[in-house]
């Protein structure tokens, strides 16, 4: 009994490889003829659903809230700065990144119902927003005062922090006692 030969399968071959050599480095480039992805497998992306996708329209509604019937009860400057205190302290336990972005701000009391806010940048500004909601619903709760404004002024010039090097400081006591300069000048202080 003779058994049947197989018939050779056709092969494609899946990859050519070519072999270069350039300065005394062999480097294999392999280039593919079939797809690298595993047959039946999905990217997960679907170009009809992409293509057929229904633009939703997503509608806001505005919650006014009329604060005619809710108490306004006065409040000091004094009041306001404590509350700010009290939630810096949290602030710098909780999330020191803010922290650090809004610990320049001032509050100030400008009328009876007004508060300004000075701030730096437009970068801490925009850290100060992700706060600014809670530090200010708590503070209309704590003073009975639900018809408080809120002003932001940009202020750089009186809220920049200077950075005092001892060179500065020497600088300023020159000033009060220009002695100093001609010992600086004998000794050579070395102030960096």
């Amino acid at each position: 009994m003779k058994i049947p030969e197989k018939a050779p399968e056709k092969k494609e071959p899946a990859k050519t490889e070519q072999t270069v050599q350039v300065d005394n480095v062999q480097a294999v480039i392999s280039k593919t003829t079939k797809p690298l992805s595993r047959p039946g497998a999905s990217s997960g992306f679907s170009i009809n659903s992409f293509l057929n996708k229904e633009e939703k329209v997503v509608t806001e509604e505005d919650a006014v809230v009329r604060t005619d019937h809710l108490p306004k009860n006065h409040f000091t400057d004094t009041d306001l700065q404590m509350e700010w205190k009290i939630m810096l302290k949290q602030l710098q336990v909780k999330n020191n990144f803010v922290f650090n972005a809004v610990k320049t701000f001032k509050l100030e009391k400008k009328e009876e119902d007004k508060i300004k806010v000075l701030f730096p940048s437009d970068s801490a500004k925009v850290e100060f927003d992700k706060i600014s909601g809670e530090f200010f619903n708590h503070f209309r709760r704590k003073v009975q005062n639900y018809s408080i404004e809120v002003e932001y002024v940009r202020d750089v010039e009186n809220l920049k922090i200077e950075v005092v090097t001892k060179r500065k400081i020497f600088e300023k006591f020159i000033e009060k006692n220009p002695l100093l300069k001609d010992l600086d000048d004998l000794m050579k202080f070395d102030l960096t």
